[in-house]
């Protein structure tokens, strides 16, 4: 993942050269098992330079399908009968001398569509591990052990009505690192626990002090053991690659004790309302936040991602193509370990309200592994489908359906509402 600053530059970039024009047969983007899947294509408003070829992949990883476009007649089809639970991803290429990969994520000319079939019947590539729950309980066990000594440092706002805070805690191995936003008044406050996206950057703290000034106690959470307004912090770029064949020593081990951590904090405020926890985050965020709600599932009251990463980790070996942390499939150990930070398998213990956003064409957030989640997930929850959005940082305006839905959830919140999901 980029840096939110970047998003937001990539996204007002000049649109590419629209050659084709993609109409789904089923405008939802999902079928039943038995159904035909398939799209008519059609010249778009720019003019075609180039001929094309297209891939039909199961889970964007088993090839189906192969063909070429001929629009000679103004118009061709690409279609295959759905013939199990799956998400079908089709790569559109531009043949001869033309720029190879990619898809209309990237602004390179090049072309992918998705769709789902019966997509809340996608079930685990891989078992869960007999002894996941032990080996979590231990570490929250242990980590219980660990004096929290919280350390408040005032820093300066300018939204009106908020305190502010930098706030540093101990936890086990590491400290958790953050910002603390608050009303400025007397009050108890329901609570919004803001986990990051990926990479090592400086965290935004005005629009932690602006959600504050809706109402909330913000505390939104570094991935990484540094200050939150230190943008590197001395933390390795290739950090999720750091003990990724020991369960002991992977760096989503600390991570996500850290943000269990958090947890423990806000429940000793005087200022949390005593009832309300909301987490919160995109990719490896929507990852944080699902395996926080899994470790900890009494005290979490909703769970709204979009985009989350770090599920169906072990897909590559089952006909899956796997996302973030793209954890080695050519290593044993490595697929064994990925399995204990897998949200596939804290989903099962999650009992708060779950809403999650996918992108029908992310291969960063693959939405196979984010339906296996889902189904995983016992109680009341939200699939948010967004059929022609890559990941968030490249197709960012098309993956504002999920942010908006996941403001007008907190907005409800915020005001003594329950969220009950409607999808």
């Amino acid at each position: 993942m980029i840096r939110l600053a970047f998003l937001f530059a990539a996204a007002a970039l000049a649109q590419i050269p629209q050659q084709l024009t993609f109409e789904p047969y089923h405008p939802t983007g999902f079928y039943q098992v038995g159904e035909t899947v398939g799209w008519t294509v059609t010249p778009g408003p720019d003019a075609l330079t180039h001929a094309y070829k297209w891939t039909i992949r199961r889970n964007n990883a088993v090839v189906l399908k192969e063909g070429k476009l001929d629009l000679s007649s103004g118009k061709d089809t690409i279609e295959i009968l759905g013939d199990q639970p799956e998400m079908l991803y089709v790569a559109v290429e531009a043949m001869g001398d033309a720029p190879k990969g990619g898809n209309t994520g990237r602004n390179n000319g090049l072309y992918a569509v998705g769709a789902a079939v019966a997509p809340g019947r996608i079930g685990l590539s891989a078992p869960r591990p007999e002894d996941f729950d032990a080996f979590w309980s231990a570490k929250l066990a242990a980590q219980a052990k660990v004096p929290i000594h919280a350390a408040l440092t005032p820093v300066a706002t300018d939204v009106a009505g908020v305190d502010m805070s930098i706030f540093v805690l101990d936890a086990l191995g590491s400290k958790a690192h953050g910002y603390l936003a608050e009303p400025a008044k007397q009050g108890k406050f329901p609570a919004l626990i803001q986990l990051q996206y990926a990479g090592v950057y400086a965290l935004n703290a005005h629009a932690d002090a602006e959600r504050a000034a809706e109402g909330w106690l913000v505390l939104n959470v570094d991935s990484h053991d540094k200050l939150p307004s230190d943008k590197s912090g001395g933390i390795p770029s290739n950090y999720q690659t750091i003990g990724n064949t020991d369960r002991e020593k992977s760096y989503f081990l600390n991570m996500y004790l850290r943000d269990s951590r958090v947890l423990d904090y806000l429940m000793t405020r005087a200022d949390w309302d005593r009832k309300t926890v909301v987490l919160t985050g995109g990719s490896m965020g929507g990852q944080q936040s699902l395996a926080l709600a899994g470790l900890r599932p009494e005290a979490i009251t909703a769970v709204l991602v979009c985009v989350p990463a770090g599920a169906d980790t072990n897909g590559d070996l089952h006909g899956r193509k796997a996302g973030y942390p793209n954890w080695p499939s050519n290593n044993a150990d490595a697929m064994r370990t990925a399995l204990y930070f897998d949200t596939v398998n804290f989903a099962p213990k999650i009992k708060a309200s779950v809403l999650a956003g996918m992108g029908f064409i992310d291969t960063v957030s693959p939405p196979a592994g984010i339906w296996t989640m889902l189904n995983q997930v016992p109680g009341t929850k939200e699939a948010l489908p967004m059929i022609d959005s890559e990941h968030d940082n490249y197709t960012f305006q098309k993956a504002e359906p999920c942010r908006a839905r996941s403001k007008e959830i907190l907005d409800q919140i915020v005001k003594g509402d329950e969220f009950k999901p409607g999808r």
